[in-house]
């Protein structure tokens, strides 16, 4: 027993406000366990949404598992006492069902640990009767599945409102073994038990294909909630000791209509959804009785046809507005002063490329003038500093382009000065880089991402052109992180087997070594228009052949027209 592990937590459960779990007896036990720290996964609404419909049920009952801090990681190694439930302290392999919440691929480097920690088999095919089913949901397990499917018993394919409760009905059945129950869960609409398929592998490595046994759906088609007034999604719970911890947060809308090339989520949560007025009033309202700041949370919350009025009645009611992005071409007068209102002193934009070219390419949708545009109205906002987000090392990108860029990023930082020396205070300028990665899903799965020496050559470039301009700075996403991520976003089941290597301190290119894979054949490899892709055992509703066209679409420099109700070119809406 470790005292010291104990009462951090009964200090943590203390401190948290909202819902509770249900008591222990005749329920059907869920452990939610999320693959990262604790003050990561309290902000994260997907993760306390699934912890509020399993405690809503009478015959479920729904603890918290976290990624132990630093040095309680220590600590449990130390004394060797296992992972324990943050409400009654039992362990993983007490529980009936042991559920992931994963949204980052890197959090996968963190489940070979609480595995350990867990006392639970690694691999899916080494636990028996003694053990309970592990399920991972979230939004890694409708992007790409493969490579935690020999970890794996089953994945919740799509949003947890429409999955749960026929998942929870098969699962409260009694059933004569194991491989019964999981051959029963392969018939539950959006659930996937990658024990029921079996898979080939040509000589070059590709995939040649997938075979079904005893009845199972291939593919597996993702599920979605129609009507999201139906169920809210919001600060269930709690607590100062996270990154949003002074905000009430609340789901405004679900999926983005812009068709942005380049963006898994603009894809996997179509068709686009929003929230009735009435009930994000409602939400706001009783936000406001636990937080004096509400957190407007969204894929595209400013394109919400009733963002403005949304936001005026939070100041009405004496509230502050946080929103989780900025739209560069709907930005208004009225959403700037709302924001200074609230006391933001940094905001974000994401121009994406600096030239009309690449814009173009991921069918941004913007000019430069619409970006200089926002940026006005932001600097006469009064808000002080500025981040600026681009991708980097996009499909065809040349120097041309990243000279272009340099020159954006000059002309927004003139117009920030000079707001600046108005207000008789100079305010930073940040640009935010990021490398391209090629998502499952989207229409640029085809491409390859650039290699990290062109990567390295384009960040000396910037990073020179930037060293001249004062009060700006650059920060760019670690390239080893980024590579690990598209590494594990395009895997497929092979790739697994890595994890444990680089749990334990292995660097990406030792592990593949170690396990017999190509690194660049994973990541740096141009794909043929009929190559099968891992992921394909999903059908997240948007056609092969719209994504393949809006490809062509990239590579020629065309914009596509955004996202319309009943428009029926992706196939969602058929």
């Amino acid at each position: 027993m470790s005292r010291r592990l104990l009462e951090k937590a009964r200090r943590r459960l203390a401190a948290e406000s909202g819902c509770r779990a249900n008591p222990w007896g005749g329920r059907l036990t869920v452990a939610l366990v999320y693959p990262n720290t604790y003050r990561h996964a309290m902000s994260n609404l997907g993760f306390l949404s699934v912890y509020h419909l399993l405690n809503s049920r009478a015959d479920c009952l729904c603890e918290r598992f976290f990624l132990p801090d630093e040095e309680d990681l220590a600590e449990h190694r130390a004394t060797g006492y296992p992972l324990f439930s943050l409400e009654s302290g039992r362990y993983l392999d007490e529980f009936d069902l042991v559920a992931f919440s994963i949204s980052f691929e890197n959090d996968y480097l963190h489940l070979p640990v609480i595995f350990e920690l867990g006392r639970l088999p690694w691999l899916a095919a080494a636990r028996d009767e003694r053990h309970p089913l592990v399920l991972a949901g979230g939004v890694c397990a409708f992007l790409n599945p493969e490579p935690l499917a020999e970890v794996m018993d089953l994945f919740a394919v799509g949003e947890a409102e429409p999955i749960l409760p026929d998942l929870m009905r098969v699962l409260q059945q009694e059933r004569a073994s194991r491989e019964v129950l999981l051959e029963a869960l392969a018939q539950v609409p959006g659930i996937y038990v990658p024990s029921q398929y079996e898979v080939d592998y040509r000589e070059d490595g590709t995939l040649a294909g997938r075979l079904a046994r005893k009845g199972a759906p291939l593919p597996v088609r993702r599920r979605w909630l129609a009507d999201l007034d139906a169920s809210a999604s919001v600060s269930y719970v709690l607590t100062e000791d996270t990154e949003f911890g002074d905000m009430y947060l609340s789901e405004v809308s679900r999926g983005c209509s812009r068709g942005c090339r380049f963006c898994a989520a603009g894809f996997l949560y179509l068709p686009p959804r929003e929230r009735s007025l009435e009930a994000l009033t409602a939400q706001v309202g009783e936000g406001l009785c636990r937080r004096r700041r509400i957190g407007l949370v969204g894929a595209a919350v400013a394109d919400h046809p009733d963002a403005g009025a949304l936001q005026r009645h939070i100041l009405e009611q004496g509230g502050g507005v946080s929103v989780s992005s900025l739209r560069i071409d709907a930005l208004s007068r009225e959403e700037v002063e709302a924001l200074a209102a609230a006391g933001h002193r940094s905001v974000a934009i994401a121009p994406e490329a600096g030239s009309q070219r690449l814009r173009d390419l991921v069918n941004k949708g913007l000019t430069e003038s619409d970006i200089l545009h926002a940026v006005e109205l932001l600097a006469e906002g009064g808000i002080p500093h500025l981040k600026l987000y681009f991708l980097i090392g996009l499909p065809t990108e040349t120097d041309a382009d990243v000279e272009e860029l340099l020159q954006l990023t000059t002309a927004i930082r003139t117009i920030w000065l000079e707001a600046g020396r108005k207000r008789g205070r100079l305010g930073n300028l940040t640009l935010s880089l990021n490398p391209f990665i090629p998502k499952p899903f989207t229409p640029l799965q085809w491409a390859p991402m650039a290699t990290e020496k062109k990567l390295q050559h384009t960040l000396r470039r910037i990073r020179s052109g930037v060293a001249r301009l004062a009060n700006t700075e650059m920060i760019c996403e670690s390239l080893r992180a980024a590579v690990l991520q598209a590494f594990l976003a395009r895997g497929d089941r092979r790739t697994a087997a890595t994890l444990p290597l680089l749990a334990a301190g292995k660097n990406l290119k030792a592990a593949c070594r170690e396990v017999g894979l190509d690194l660049d054949f994973y990541v740096t490899r141009n794909r043929d228009q009929g190559e099968i892709f891992p992921w394909e055992v999903i059908d997240n509703g948007v056609r092969r052949d719209y994504l393949w066209q809006e490809f062509e679409r990239a590579l020629a420099g065309r914009a596509t027209p955004r996202c319309a109700p009943g428009c029926r070119r992706c196939g969602v809406c058929e």
